[in-house]
């Protein structure tokens, strides 16, 4: 054989095993249900805070953070990230979470948040001041 077949084929046998070892490692969004069925693996859940439920952080003593989330499919679990607690994490609209789960608790090794909007559709600004204006009609920028 040929080098250069000898090298094609090492250089294929490298890019295959880097194919395959990211997509064994490659986690999923699913819900707490299949999470459970499967706690060696590291899933993503996106879930919303459980209204009423206690949120459990002691500044003094940072590192252990927990709170309840329920997931898309009405599923709620006891949620424990270790790790600081996010500023204004009771606004966020939707809290998305990595980590694996056991029975009773979801390990979060890492924590997103989606905060609400500050840009709402019905609150967009018409006029500058008393008067409109238009980005692209010069004669209002020039009057100014």
């Amino acid at each position: 054989m040929k080098t250069k077949y000898i090298i094609l084929l090492i250089v294929l046998a490298i890019a295959i095993g880097v194919i395959v070892s990211t997509f064994a490692d490659a986690s999923t969004y699913t819900t707490f249900t299949k999470a459970t069925s499967n706690p060696d693996r590291e899933f993503h859940v996106i879930g919303k805070l459980s209204p009423g439920k206690a949120i459990e952080y002691n500044p003094k003593e940072p590192g252990i953070f927990a709170f309840y989330l329920t997931d898309q499919d009405g599923k709620e679990r006891k949620v424990i990230y270790k790790g600081d607690k996010p500023q204004d994490f009771e606004k966020s609209e939707q809290v998305v979470i990595a980590g694996k789960c056991n029975d009773s608790t979801f390990q979060a090794s890492t924590l997103l948040l989606k905060c609400p909007s500050k840009y709402n559709d019905e609150k967009k600004p018409e006029s500058f001041g008393d008067r409109n204006f238009n980005v692209n009609d010069k004669k209002s920028i020039e009057k100014k």
